[in-house]
Formats: C-alpha cells, sequence, structure tokens
C-alpha cells in the first residue's frame, strides 16, 4: 500500500528518502507593479530536456516537420523571443523568430515531428511573464536556415 502526497511516495517498505528541491528567489522586471514588488519563488533543478536524436538521411527527410506559428497576446517585453531560442535550440530545432509591428510574435519551427509539437506546447504557455491569447499554426515550406536563430520586427 502506498499513500501519495503532493510528489513524494510514503509506502510500507521500511526505507525512503525524502528530498526536497533547492530553492532560490529570482526577481526579474514585471508589468504589473505587484508581481514587480515581489520576489518569484522558482526552483533551481533544471527544467527537463528532452535532446532529439540523429536520425539517418532517409528517416529524418520523412519525419521533419516545418510549422509557421503566430502567437498573440501580452508576448512582447516579456524575453518571450528569448524564451523561444533557448527552447528551440534544447529541442534541437532550425528556425527562427520575431516579433511584428501588430504587438504579436511570429516563429518558424523546423525538426523532428516530436521537437515540434514539444515547442508547440511549450510556446501555448510561453515564459512567466507572458499572457497568450491566441495560437495560430500554418504549415510551412521556407527555408529554416542552418540553426534557431532571431529575426528583425517585420
Amino acid at each position: 500500500m502506498a499513500l501519495r502526497l503532493r510528489s513524494i511516495i510514503i509506502s510500507s517498505s521500511p526505507t525512503f528518502t525524502l528530498i526536497p528541491p533547492p530553492l532560490r528567489f529570482l526577481a526579474y522586471p514585471s508589468t504589473n507593479t505587484f508581481t514587480s514588488r515581489f520576489f518569484r519563488l522558482r526552483s533551481s533543478l533544471p527544467q527537463p530536456q528532452r535532446y532529439i536524436s540523429a536520425m539517418s538521411s532517409s528517416e529524418s527527410s520523412s519525419s521533419t516537420k516545418t510549422e509557421r506559428v503566430v502567437i498573440k497576446g501580452r508576448v512582447q517585453g516579456v524575453f518571450y523571443r528569448n524564451w523561444t531560442i533557448e527552447n528551440a535550440t534544447q529541442l534541437g530545432l532550425k528556425g527562427w523568430v520575431r516579433n511584428r509591428k501588430d504587438g504579436s510574435v511570429e516563429a518558424l519551427f523546423s525538426g523532428s515531428v516530436e521537437a515540434v509539437q514539444e515547442m508547440e506546447q511549450r510556446c501555448r504557455r510561453g515564459p512567466p511573464d507572458a499572457l497568450v491569447t491566441g495560437f495560430q499554426v500554418f504549415p510551412s515550406d521556407d527555408d529554416p536556415g542552418t540553426a534557431f536563430h532571431r529575426r528583425p520586427t517585420l
């Protein structure tokens, strides 16, 4: 018999170990005056990273997916582009990200189907200070380039 409390498993076996994650406080600017006065509590444990293994050239041509996405909401001035570059690089994606004059962010993701789908899910949530209210996905045949980079505002 096991009892599960807040991701802590207490079992009937005689030995168990509880190790809480180390915590640290980070302060960064926010557009909300209330939250900008307080520190945000963040776990110092690294975010889980999924590394996509390299596939053979015959497999990669059939399983490569390229999509253009447009993200709307409070997505400019909250480090959305830098956050996107970090996440896309972690997932091994190629492409670009840029601000648009209408206040949205546009990005092109190219890579394995799993990595592109994971990036879509991450972009729907966005970085901590972002508020995503709209998310559009379009298939694309554009050239993603050789790495993930930032483009100038369009």
